[in-house]
């Protein structure tokens, strides 16, 4: 079951309010007393519904946890629509890039879904609240906010898949963020590319490599992939739920 609310970002927005996705398993109604790990996610609006989605096909994300009866509360906010609020609230730092230079609000929004959305998402859903049951997800600047979370705040997430991650944003930037971060021990990162973003762009692969590279050198355990076919699209990103997921709910990954 999905709950859908409206949320003020105070911080950020003030007075424009978006929708607050929360996908909870059915079986809640009958197992009341079953609690669960919880996966945060970007872009909100286009994982779940079509009709929600900015270009009309969203990730399909309801039907697969629902198909798959993947045992997971997943906690996802409406990206902000106004200009290029998008891209200032999931820039970690500032940056320039062809729709102009973003203000770098990721800190700010970060310490909003840790200090704010978490603490009201583990008091009204049956969470498991430690960080080794705490995951972030997310796809192009999304999926560079993942990354973002799991090198700044890693005392919160143990886990983060970054879909098609938005590594050309601020590169020499996001490369000093990480070798300076103080990543937690039992943190872990999914990475993916489509081979179709590549064409053409043989640095981005260059780039994603050098992440991986820096991710490692802190003893961060990295799985990276090439998608053959795959596209900068969310049908694309759909179809990497069942390995996201996988990863996701692998305890053996927190091990490391």
């Amino acid at each position: 079951m999905i709950f859908i609310e409206d949320i003020t970002i105070e911080i950020l927005t003030k007075e424009r309010p978006r929708r607050l996705y929360v996908y909870v398993p059915d079986e809640i109604n009958e197992h009341p007393e079953y609690t669960y790990p919880v996966l945060y996610m970007f872009d909100g609006h286009n994982l779940f519904f079509d009709d929600h989605a900015t270009y009309g096909k969203s990730w399909g994300l309801k039907d697969f946890l629902d198909n798959n009866h993947i045992p997971i509360i997943v906690v996802a906010v409406e990206c902000n629509h106004r200009g290029h609020g998008r891209l200032d609230e999931y820039s970690p730092y500032r940056a320039r890039s062809g729709y102009g230079e973003a203000k770098g609000c990721g800190s700010i929004y970060m310490d909003w879904l840790v200090t704010e959305l978490k603490p009201l998402i583990d008091a009204h859903f049956p969470t498991i609240p430690d960080r080794l049951h705490t995951y972030i997800a997310g796809s192009s600047m999304g999926g560079l906010m993942s990354l973002y979370a799991a090198t700044e705040y890693s005392d919160v997430f143990s886990k983060a898949a970054c879909l098609s991650p938005s590594v050309w944003f601020g590169y020499k930037k996001m490369l000093t963020m990480i070798r300076n971060a103080g990543i937690r021990p039992q943190t872990s990162v999914y990475m993916d590319i489509g081979s179709e973003e590549l064409k053409g762009r043989p640095i981005m692969l260059y780039r994603m490599l050098d992440v991986e590279k820096e991710l490692k050198k802190k003893e961060v355990p990295v799985r990276f992939r090439i998608i053959e076919d795959g596209t900068h699209t969310e049908a694309s990103w759909e179809q990497q739920l069942p390995v996201v997921f996988s990863y996701l709910l692998d305890e053996s990954n927190d091990r490391h």
